[in-house]
């Protein structure tokens, strides 16, 4: 007697079970109507049907493919409202799929399911977030995207600094972390390659993503519109298990899985076996194998061309002309230099009272370019950042603002160096005012520097 209720309990649950499955022999009216308008929201999302990135796509030198650009085309997504993300894109999406699932509905109204357009679906969703979560995860498992503070960075006042380039360099100096960040990116990419570890990986996926909308959010990140935009399509995924999870672990109740599985002809098995093959050598072979050489070179964050030999640290300005007036070191005057960062590359930055007009860029880009590689000075005030060239009689140096908002200052000076500590400046501005600056080397250590030296676990000596 206990036998026969214990089955017809299990019979019953499996009933139920299957009469809300997604592969079900026939959908309810809503679910019908539901999923035209998340099909085509999600298609329009997903697959990239704005002229902008056909534009772009046709930009590319494919004879010289740079991880760079298979960075920008990952991030795809359309835009109405200019090259910005923002949500009102998201509504126009929204209206046009309304519109679009009602007249679906008035003109397929006979159709019981939707079972392999939904498996279609799920496998653009798999793909289109797998392209993201392996471009921004190689990027951290070889910590390039959040690179060590500059030592410009390091001599910034605190106060100068916005919170997601604080947010950064705090992710910058611990690079084990970056790398493991890296690692649960492309983990739950890959498992997203795959139909039966879809969910698994849909899972990983909300739960990384949502922390980085969080963080995005409380540190004033500018990509706060994409991650959400990602885990979107990851709850999307999650949901086709949603209800089996439920029953199965909150319920405590019998199971049954999935058993939807697509039909294929022996000519789409080896399309899509080279199709996946393809997929997983450009954008983890290609692209991994290029973000890794990146990371041998130097973070793409900073400029790659080698500065001033020998030059590279923090300046005290021990004397300072103006117009060939003495002006005595200050920290009011907005003059005065109060010290000077010779980077390991071809930047010079100098710290006076002078304001700064903030370059606010907090979106990912990977340039190729030296001199669009604004990560130094981008969220940070409180100094002037100048890309320099050194003159070819080794002599001159020629200065120029890397900050838009001041793109017309610019520095022509005679350099000469009494000795390996000191630099001695002497030239004009832009507005041909006479610069004479004596620069002496300062030897500070830095806890960065020294924690490395010793170990986590060593002492420091200052």
């Amino acid at each position: 007697m206990r036998q026969e209720t214990l089955d017809r309990v299990q019979t019953q649950t499996v009933r139920s079970e299957s009469a809300s499955r997604p592969d079900q022999t026939e959908w309810r009216g809503y679910e019908k109507l539901g999923f035209r308008v998340a099909f085509l929201y999600f298609i329009l999302q997903a697959v990239p049907l704005d002229w902008k990135f056909y534009r772009d796509l046709l930009h590319i030198n494919w004879l010289h493919l740079s991880y760079g650009d298979l960075f920008q085309l990952s991030r795809y997504q359309p835009r109405f409202f200019g090259e910005t993300d923002t949500f009102a894109n998201w509504v126009v999406i929204f209206g046009i799929a309304l519109a679009g699932g009602i007249v679906w509905t008035y003109r397929d109204r006979d159709r019981k399911e939707y079972n392999a357009l939904y498996y279609v679906l799920r496998v653009v969703l798999r793909y289109r977030l797998a392209v993201s979560l392996l471009a921004y995860g190689f990027l951290k498992l070889f910590p390039v995207l959040a690179p060590t503070p500059s030592l410009s960075n390091l001599n910034t006042n605190y106060g100068d600094l916005t919170h997601w380039k604080i947010f950064s360099m705090s992710l910058g100096i611990v690079p084990s972390y970056e790398s493991f960040l890296g690692g649960v990116e492309i983990l739950a990419a890959l498992l997203l390659l795959y139909r039966k570890t879809a969910s698994i990986g849909a899972f990983l996926t909300v739960s990384f993503l949502g922390n980085v909308f969080m963080s995005n959010l409380a540190y004033e990140g500018g990509e706060y519109v994409y991650s959400f935009y990602l885990t979107t399509f990851a709850l999307a995924l999650l949901v086709f298990d949603a209800q089996r999870i439920f029953t199965l672990l909150a319920l405590e109740r019998p199971t049954i899985p999935n058993r939807f599985n697509p039909h294929f002809t022996n000519g789409q098995k080896t399309v899509r076996l080279v199709l996946k093959a393809g997929f997983v050598l450009l954008f983890v072979g290609f692209y991994g194998a290029n973000v890794y050489a990146s990371y041998r070179e130097g973070s793409y964050q900073y400029p790659q061309k080698p500065g001033l030999p020998g030059a590279s640290g923090l300046y005290n300005v021990s004397e300072f002309r103006f117009n060939g007036q003495i002006i005595p070191y200050s920290k009011t005057d907005l003059l005065r230099w109060q010290d000077v960062v010779f980077e390991q590359w071809t930047t010079l930055s100098i710290r006076s009272n002078r304001p700064v007009t903030l370059d606010r860029t907090n979106v990912e880009v990977v340039h190729n370019r030296d001199q669009d590689r604004n990560y130094e000075f981008a969220g940070s005030a409180g100094r002037h950042y100048f890309q320099y060239e050194i003159a070819p009689d080794q002599h001159g140096l020629i200065l120029k603002n890397r900050n838009p908002a001041h793109a017309r200052e610019s520095f022509t000076f005679q350099y000469s160096r009494p000795d390996s500590a000191t630099i001695i400046l002497a030239g004009v501005n832009e507005k041909r005012d006479s610069i004479y600056a004596v620069l002496h080397k300062i030897d500070k250590k830095y806890l960065l520097d020294e924690a490395r030296k010793t170990g986590r676990r060593g002492g420091l000596t200052l």
